[in-house]
C-alpha cells in the first residue's frame, strides 16, 4: 500500500475551503477532471479528462472538520482522508490517501502519482481561491 500526505493553509476561511472541496456539482476548477456523477448522497463517480471512471463511497463526513471516502477503479483501491482547521482566518488543509494498486506491475509507481495528483489538486484549489 502507498501513502501520500499532504498539507497545505489557506489565506480563505474553513467554510469557503469546506464548500469548494466537497462540492460534486461544482468541479469546473479541477484540471484533471472530466464530470462528476452523483449517485446518491454517499456515492459518486469521478471521470478523468480521458473518460476514465474512479467510483466513491463517502465513509465518514463531519462539516467543516472531516471528508472521507472509499475510492475504487480497474487499476487501485484505496481510501482518502481530509481533515479542515481553521486558524483565525486561515485553513489548514491535510489530505491523506492510501492506495493499493491492483496490478502488480503498477505497485512501483503509485506513490509518485499519489504525490503528483495531490500537488495538482492543490495547485488547482489555490487558483480557484484567489
Amino acid at each position: 500500500m502507498a501513502v501520500s500526505k499532504i498539507k497545505v493553509s489557506f489565506e480563505s476561511s474553513v467554510q469557503k475551503v469546506w464548500e469548494i472541496v466537497t462540492s460534486l456539482k461544482n468541479y469546473g476548477w479541477r484540471s484533471d477532471l472530466d464530470k462528476i456523477e452523483i449517485l446518491n448522497d454517499k456515492q459518486f463517480v469521478e471521470y478523468t479528462k480521458a473518460g476514465y471512471p474512479i467510483n466513491f463511497t463517502v465513509t465518514f463526513l463531519e462539516p467543516y472538520k472531516r471528508w472521507e471516502f472509499d475510492m475504487e477503479n480497474d487499476n487501485m483501491k484505496g481510501h482518502w482522508t481530509g481533515i479542515f482547521r481553521s486558524d483565525g482566518g486561515r485553513t489548514e488543509i491535510a489530505f491523506m490517501e492510501e492506495v493499493t494498486a491492483k496490478k502488480v506491475i503498477m505497485r512501483p509507481f503509485v506513490k509518485a502519482y499519489l504525490k503528483k495528483q495531490q500537488a495538482q489538486y492543490v495547485e488547482d484549489l489555490k487558483k480557484v481561491l484567489l
